[in-house]
């Protein structure tokens, strides 16, 4: 198997200052997954434990001159700590800005090697970063680990596609920030949110205990997918009522999750994106998190991005 590609301007701009270190924040670890068309970096898609995270590029956003290919169907996947891949760009980053120029820029190439470690006879794979300047290189290998077997690719596949599922239902949350902050105090207080979504634009979270309770509502906010029209007689009424009224119309849903996870999944913030989208997936299987990217000054989604998380659900009275 085989993979080379250079690293645009711009994928280095959007892997070191944006993606990489909000994935870094969801796990050390991750698979990355490379395709004829896409480069993918996949949390918990095989262990099912934790935060599921998708962020999938087409291969244009980060990189240009491609070449990949394999015996299973031109995918290759592997583990690799995103420490390390992101310490070796910044070094590359300030490798290539000082060795390059107007007249010769410096080149950054990222591809799949296999090298024998010192003290050992048993070559290892390595991802390698080279930055060719006009008269240097500097080459640094980051570790991974052995490329996924057909089987394996399969099996990530199938999850990648049963993660791509959307909620019926999609509510726009304007701020983060908001979410951010509320989150910080959420930790003091329990371990466990109630998430609630209805067809009429409402999310609330909220943190209860035998003591005290913290949380907050959003109104009337747009709505992707199945919507319905809130009933008037429902206005005036408090915000648990109101839930309970539209869990019993069949018009909203209400899961558990880990105020960890919760957390963790508000640090894709770090990658900038433009708005954000709550849903809760059919029978309330998890929570899924939705982050849009526009085409730079403009409102049109970018359609060369995708970021997405799945939280797993909480048994009611768990944690």
């Amino acid at each position: 198997m085989k993979f080379k590609a250079l690293v645009t301007e711009n994928g280095v701009n959007l892997l070191e200052k944006r993606f990489l270190p909000a994935l870094e924040k969801m796990g050390k670890s991750c698979h990355l997954c490379l395709t004829r068309e896409h480069a993918m970096f996949l949390h918990n898609l095989l262990n099912g434990d934790g935060v599921q995270s998708i962020a999938q590029f087409r291969k244009e956003a980060l990189f240009h001159d491609y070449r990949i290919s394999s015996q299973n169907d031109d995918r290759i996947a592997f583990a690799l700590d995103l420490a390390l891949l992101l310490r070796a760009l910044r070094s590359a980053v300030a490798v290539a800005s000082h060795y390059s120029s107007a007249a010769a820029p410096a080149r950054l190439e990222i591809k799949l090697v296999k090298k024998l470690p010192p003290n050992s006879t048993q070559p290892m794979p390595f991802l390698t970063l080279e930055t060719r300047g006009y008269k240097s290189a500097v080459i640094q290998d980051i570790p991974i680990s052995k490329p996924l077997s057909r089987a394996q690719v399969t099996e990530l596949q199938s999850a990648l596609d049963m993660a791509q599922d959307l909620p019926q239902t999609l509510v726009q949350v304007p701020d983060l920030s908001q979410l951010l902050n509320l989150v910080d105090r959420m930790k003091q207080v329990g371990d466990v949110v109630n998430v609630f979504i209805s067809k009429h634009g409402d999310l609330s979270v909220q943190v209860s205990t035998t003591l005290i309770s913290l949380g907050a509502e959003f109104r009337r906010l747009t709505v992707i997918g199945e919507q319905t029209n809130a009933p008037a007689e429902d206005q005036n009424l408090s915000a648990q009522t109101r839930s309970s009224r539209s869990i019993s119309r069949g018009d909203a849903q209400s899961v558990q999750v880990s105020v960890k996870h919760f957390a963790k999944s508000l640090q894709c913030h770090l990658a900038r994106p433009d708005c954000a989208f709550y849903g809760i997936a059919p029978q309330g299987s998890c929570l899924t998190v939705i982050f849009q990217f526009f085409i730079p000054g403009s409102r049109q989604t970018d359609k060369s991005i995708s970021l997405h998380c799945r939280l797993p659900v909480l048994d009611p009275g768990s944690g």
